[in-house]
């Protein structure tokens, strides 16, 4: 014989409620630790400053090396810069100079 009473159950009704926490403690929890999280943002924001003052000195060591080499170009040879390189490279000084190297 079958009736439409129902025992309620206490466990019954602490199912959902139980598995949305659980799925909202999860999501948050990735949300904050996971890898694209809050914390890994910021450790992302830092390598990026970082790379990019790194960035900004090797252009400026870029742009300095580019403009030595035009000062040595066929074109526009300046002895000055001949003459600095060719000491520099052969170790070659006159006896009454004193040479100071800062590189």
């Amino acid at each position: 014989m079958w009736t439409k009473y129902h025992k309620k159950r206490k466990f019954g009704r602490f199912v959902l409620p139980a598995i949305t926490v659980a799925f909202v403690s999860y999501f948050g929890y990735h949300c904050i630790h996971g890898d694209y999280g809050l914390k890994a943002t910021e450790v992302f924001e830092k390598q990026r400053i970082d790379r990019s003052k790194e960035l900004a000195d090797l252009v400026a060591k870029r742009e300095r090396l580019e403009k030595e080499v035009a000062l040595l170009s066929d074109g526009s040879l300046d002895k000055d810069m001949l003459d600095q390189y060719a000491r520099y490279q052969l170790t070659y000084s006159k006896d009454d100079e004193i040479v100071i190297f800062n590189k």
